[in-house]
């Protein structure tokens, strides 16, 4: 071990990393806006449409974990250029897209070079910032970042579909990664462990091909049916491969997921507490965007401007919680009270009707969700990446992205199927005269549900962080990198 060559110019590094964060966590959310355009231009289905934003989740949250040891094998330093340059060809791919096919691949490409990009990004962070207050602010600009992203995605691809046109919501990333690969070539070292470690191949096999099968067959749902032949094989498939994987790991000598990273307390509570808000938080996201443009009639601008002052306040929110409130009240409190006012916030939104008005109807609830995320978000990344061994970032950091992309991934998808399901059920009763009555009923019942996860979370996290806080976190010493 010896002193982190990033030391001096951490500030520097966490701006290139933020940046890499960002781009990767705002083409999530950047195609939604501009879907409707590129259906149009492409002349794809409704069923298809939802494969446009599957494709990225999937490839993405179905990497993470090999992208993660592909960066403890290589260096993070190469795998952070490497992804970046990836996710450029694969954007530039999709902003020439002529079918529907290519702009699916292009997707799928971009998830599978943000699966590169991410777990480096965390794990480069972690390793850069060695004194602990200075490290718990730049992993809450971090988390702000992450949880904010979704929402500047759908302003920057409002305004980019609007006053540009709908391939600029992919060009726009080549601008980022150029920025990203800049700084750092300039800025970092490429750190690589001596005698490297092996891939684990069977372990990497079935973990992406049993996440894989369980995004893919909650997204199959919606568009056939729970009772599905291939709904069920799917599933069952992916808990059996997931299972698997489980048993590969504990025996092998090298596996791509050592189980002590999993195996500290408040690291698991971190991970479950990231995967249950992040799928809750894709309600919020999507269909409210759905019901701010189709109901409401807000252009493309207008939707992404409503989601920014819940950006605001999150990325207020998770400064303050890192840098004053973490030490003074601990990880448990800070989660259990975010999913708690989320919940409420959520809870708020299922009163709207076919018209509402924006600051009495809307807002109070985007508000409460920002100040919510803004507690969970950066909490849960600082105690999912927090004292594990240097070795053990590259995957720490993975698995902490894998859960918040595999969260959204079933969220979108369970919610997706929620909505559908509630909107076709209402129609029965009511009958095709009441489509905006019935497209409102899906969008609240997805949100009655997201409000439920919430609750569920501010449990889970009360009985699993307990009121003690982490030893890593008590302890004194600095956190050292491998050089």
């Amino acid at each position: 071990m010896t002193q982190n060559p990033h030391y001096s110019r951490r500030w520097a590094i966490l701006a290139v990393l933020g940046l890499a964060q960002l781009m990767v966590v705002l083409d999530v959310t950047v195609v939604n806006v501009a879907l409707p355009s590129a259906q149009e231009a492409l002349h794809f289905t409704n069923d298809q449409r939802q494969w446009i934003v599957t494709a990225y989740s999937l490839a993405f949250g179905s990497m993470l974990l090999l992208g993660g040891k592909l960066g403890d094998i290589f260096g993070r330093k190469r795998t952070l250029i490497g992804g970046a340059i990836g996710f450029a060809l694969a954007s530039a791919l999709g902003g020439a897209a002529q079918s529907f096919a290519m702009l699916a691949g292009a997707r799928a490409l971009q998830g599978a070079a943000g699966a590169l990009l991410a777990p480096a990004a965390l794990s480069l962070l972690t390793t850069t910032f060695t004194e602990r207050s200075e490290r718990n602010k730049a992993l809450g600009i971090y988390g702000a970042i992450g949880g904010s992203g979704a929402s500047i995605g759908l302003l920057l691809g409002g305004v980019l579909t609007q006053v540009l046109d709908w391939r600029y919501v992919m060009y726009v990333n080549l601008l980022f990664a150029a920025a990203v690969v800049a700084g750092a070539a300039l800025l970092l070292y490429n750190e690589t462990h001596a005698d490297k470690p092996r891939l684990d191949i069977p372990g990497t096999a079935t973990v992406s091909a049993g996440l894989f099968a369980i995004v893919y067959g909650l997204s199959h749902a919606e568009t056939a049916s729970w009772s599905s032949p291939l709904t069920i094989a799917l599933l069952t498939a992916g808990v059996a491969l997931l299972a698997l994987f489980a048993w590969i790991e504990a025996r092998a000598a090298e596996p791509l997921l050592p189980l002590r990273v999993l195996t500290d307390r408040y690291r698991a509570a971190s991970l479950i507490s990231m995967l249950v808000a992040s799928g809750a938080m894709f309600g919020v996201f999507l269909f409210l965007t759905y019901y701010l443009q189709q109901n409401l009639g807000y252009d493309p601008i207008q939707t992404g401007l409503a989601f920014l002052p819940m950006t605001l306040v999150l990325i207020a929110v998770a400064a303050t919680a890192s840098t004053k409130l973490r030490g003074r009240f601990g990880p448990g409190t800070l989660v259990t009270a975010g999913m708690a006012i989320s919940a409420a916030g959520m809870l708020y939104l299922t009163q709207i009707g076919v018209h509402a008005a924006y600051a009495g109807d809307i807002l109070p609830s985007l508000l409460a969700v920002g100040a919510g995320l803004g507690l969970i978000f950066p909490t849960a990344i600082n105690n999912g990446t927090l004292g594990v061994d240097p070795e053990d970032a590259g995957v720490a950091s993975a698995t902490v992205n894998t859960t918040q992309q595999i969260g959204g991934s079933i969220g979108t998808a369970l919610l997706s199927t929620i909505v559908a399901s509630a909107t076709s059920a209402y129609l029965g009763v009511h009958g095709p005269a009441a489509a905006a009555g019935a497209a409102v009923h899906g969008y609240t019942t997805a949100f009655a549900w997201s409000a439920a996860a919430f609750a569920a979370g501010a449990i889970l996290a009360a009985l699993l962080f307990g009121r003690t806080k982490p030893a890593a976190e008590q302890a004194t010493e600095p956190i050292l990198a491998m050089h």
